[in-house]
């Protein structure tokens, strides 16, 4: 039933006594009102959640529920985690009434949340296909595949969403009838086991912080603690290392196997950490993270670079046509850049963060914000076979049979609000740039901004000063590394000065705006988006002697659709020393800025095209480059109006 008052409330809310250096804004006082970002969440408000309920009727996810609660009779549907599609969709509809009530999307969720509460079993035990599929004596007989504890952990994040945002507690009490349940089952006088998919991590601590309860959190540390100690999942192929179980997590020096499990365990450590006060926990947790941006992560921000077993890769291995980059991957390296900026206030997860937003996370989702891409390679071939349905040679889909991205993409949209800005005691800090309202602090006490802009496509931010104390306040804006050399900050039409990073320290740096502030002061930020090239590091195999072109935060790409004739971007070669031109903006793309980028197309002599292999400086060898200019748009953007050829690594010409 509705119990409190609605308001948009953010994901991970540590306690009080917590230790965290910054605090996400309290509920309703964060919020997107226009812009890129608000287009994306109206879509998302509008349609997918909509067409998401649809998919899981249609899939049979919502048919497992009513067949274990007795109102239907038949087979179990789906994947062993069906259940968890349909507690992303909650977690996602929970935060849209938390910003704006909606009759349509309440009387879903409440009856979505009813059919779930009908199957639980006496005992607390709720996982509708494993109940359909086998017998109660083989509950948790497989942890390292049967998914029980991570259809628990979205069930847990759903509840405490739906619980802060919408005021609804029916799945909070579900979610606490279930920890009853596990702590019979686990913990140190029980079974010393967890679930080979981490998430629980996280929702039991996000539990424990709505609640209080302490034994919640002391079977949270116990999971994180047993993995890769007591459990390592003997005889689960591909071995310990998949499942982030090689080594306990506070002994990890990198993030190894399937991307998305270690991700989340990640993220979960992290919340550990800044509940405990855990400073060698963060600070291994800060360490892992660095390795894992130094030496796996795509330029997109995309992670995971093999397509068998959905994993990380050895340290340099990002191929581009057979990248992975999982769009789930993305969203659990922003949940752990979250939670680490609040951890320790460094602007570098912020800009984490916004990487991964523009780059890796929205090129999964369609414009129009109902169709996905499972996975995020970052070159797709003239004539390349689909040879599974998660390739992006299909186009984005609907829905896919294992359907974690589309409703972890639903989710993530919804609660983009809370990952603007942060709190401190003495001030408001902005560290995603997007027309909107955030507030710190309460009463007279109270600092109230309000935001606009056009980013990323113009890089002019204006703030305006809302409400202010008659006391001094720090406002802190990120300013990006990629503009730290032409980035121009005013207060009341003065220019203050920006802080240098310091030679050799590449990275985002702060700016603070430490006054009294009044109500109708404005603070503009400019931010230089001209358009860069960027290298790769002499082991990236697959982009050596190859440069990536960035504007702002946006990656680009060239695909077929925007180029002259029957030029083919698998031909292209461009010329870095020439700086590529803005264009009109797109309106098929919802305005995206597209770049002119100067080069050429090669062909390649007849015996090189009869044997790929010349003899290096013979005439075999010979190419023919035929000056052209390509046309490049966001890679978020592709394959909106058609899916061909496309590439982000683009060759160089020949000196």
């Amino acid at each position: 039933m509705t119990t409190a008052p609605t308001a948009l409330a953010a994901p991970a809310i540590p306690t009080a006594h917590a230790s965290a250096a910054r605090r996400p804004l309290a509920p309703g006082d964060a919020r997107i009102t226009g812009g890129f970002w608000h287009i994306r969440q109206q879509r998302n408000r509008a349609d997918a959640l909509r067409a998401g309920y649809e998919q899981l009727e249609d899939s049979g996810t919502l048919r497992n529920f009513r067949i274990v609660g007795g109102t239907e009779s038949g087979e179990a549907s789906g994947m062993i985690f069906q259940d968890s599609d349909a507690y992303k969709w909650l977690e996602a509809v929970a935060l849209e009434l938390g910003r704006e009530e909606d009759p349509d999307l309440r009387a879903m969720a409440r009856e979505a949340t009813a059919m779930i509460a009908a199957a639980q079993q006496s005992d607390g035990y709720l996982n509708s296909v494993h109940t359909l599929r086998h017998a109660p004596e083989d509950r948790y007989s497989s942890m390292a595949w049967d998914h029980e504890l991570y259809c628990y952990g979205h069930l847990i994040q759903a509840a405490v969403a739906l619980s802060r945002s919408a005021g609804d507690d029916e799945l909070l009490a579900v979610a606490l009838r279930i920890v009853e349940h596990l702590r019979t089952v686990f913990g140190p006088a029980a079974r010393h086991s967890t679930c080979g998919h981490p998430v629980i991590e996280m929702a039991l601590i996000e539990l424990y912080r709505l609640t209080g309860r302490d034994e919640i959190l002391d079977l949270a540390r116990f999971l994180l603690d047993v993995r890769g100690g007591e459990e390592r999942f003997p005889g689960a192929a591909p071995g310990p290392e998949y499942f982030s179980a090689g080594v306990p997590v506070r002994e990890a020096r990198s993030v190894e196997g399937h991307a998305v499990r270690a991700l989340y365990l990640f993220a979960g450590a992290t919340d550990q950490a800044i509940e405990d006060g855990d400073v060698d926990l963060l600070a291994r947790a800060e360490s892992v993270f660095a390795d894992l941006m130094a030496t796996k992560t795509y330029v997109t921000g995309g992670m995971g670079a093999r397509w068998d077993w959905e994993a990380f890769g050895d340290p340099f291995e990002m191929t581009t046509d057979r990248g992975y980059a999982e769009t789930c991957a993305a969203i659990g390296a922003i949940q752990w850049a979250w939670r680490l900026l609040l951890a320790t206030g460094k602007a570098q997860y912020a800009e984490a963060i916004e990487r991964l937003l523009f780059n890796a996370f929205l090129p999964g989702v369609s414009l129009a914000g109902t169709e996905f891409f499972y996975v995020n390679s970052l070159q797709l071939r003239e004539g390349a076979t689909a040879d599974q349905g998660r390739s992006i040679a299909h186009g984005r889909r609907a829905w896919f049979d294992c359907a974690c991205c589309p409703p972890n993409i639903m989710r993530t949209v919804a609660s983009l609000d809370h990952l603007a800005a942060t709190a401190t005691p003495d001030g408001l800090q902005l560290h995603q740039y997007a027309t909107g309202t955030w507030s710190a602090g309460e009463g007279p006490g109270r600092l109230r901004v309000s935001v606009t802009t056009e980013y990323p496509a113009d890089g002019l931010v204006r703030i305006t000063v809302e409400e202010a104390p008659a006391e001094v306040r720090a406002l802190t804006l990120r300013i990006p590394a990629w503009s730290r050399e032409g980035a121009q900050l005013t207060h009341r039409g003065t220019e203050v000065p920006l802080p240098s990073a310091g030679a050799g320290t590449p990275g985002p740096t702060s700016a603070e705006i430490r006054t009294t502030f009044q109500a109708g002061d404005v603070i503009e930020l400019r931010l230089d988006l001209a358009a860069r090239f960027v290298g790769t590091h002499h082991r990236l195999d697959a982009s050596r002697g190859a440069v990536a072109l960035e504007r702002g935060p946006l990656v680009y790409a060239i695909e077929n659709e925007d180029q002259d004739g029957a030029a083919s971007v698998d031909d292209a070669a461009v010329d870095p020393g020439v700086d590529p031109v803005p264009g009109a903006p797109v309106p098929a793309l919802d305005g995206a800025v597209p770049l002119a980028v100067s080069g050429s197309a090669v062909t390649v002599s007849p015996a090189a095209a009869a044997w790929p292999y010349p003899v290096h400086g013979s005439v075999d060898a010979e190419v023919t480059r035929t000056p052209a200019t390509w046309s490049a748009i966001p890679y978020y953007a592709w394959a909106n109006r058609s899916v061909g050829p496309m590439r982000v690594w683009l060759p160089l010409e020949a000196d």
